[in-house]
């Protein structure tokens, strides 16, 4: 599932900056060999309610969880994070 490969991704570049590994998301999306863009809105994933997290790597999330609505911004508020998100 693509949203579980992004969840993962995010958690796994998370991991690495807050450890040290790397000291900045530029860094890091140069060893990624990816664009700093597309690593920034991925590792946003980590701001999703847990709840949230947990459909999508259980595969009970609603259908209009798709990455492209994930992908663009929303809000860090957890609730109104799944008002959106059902909405979109």
């Amino acid at each position: 599932n693509t949203l579980v490969k992004a969840l993962a991704r995010a958690f796994r570049w998370k991991r690495l900056l807050e450890g040290g590994n790397y000291s900045s998301v530029a860094e890091l999306a140069t060893a990624e060999n990816i664009n700093e863009s597309y690593l920034c809105r991925i590792l946003r994933l980590t701001l999703l309610a847990p709840n949230i997290i947990e459909q999508i790597l259980e595969g009970r999330q609603p259908l209009s969880f798709q990455m492209v609505s994930l992908l663009k911004p929303f809000p860090v508020e957890w609730e109104r994070q799944q008002r959106e998100l059902r909405n979109n």
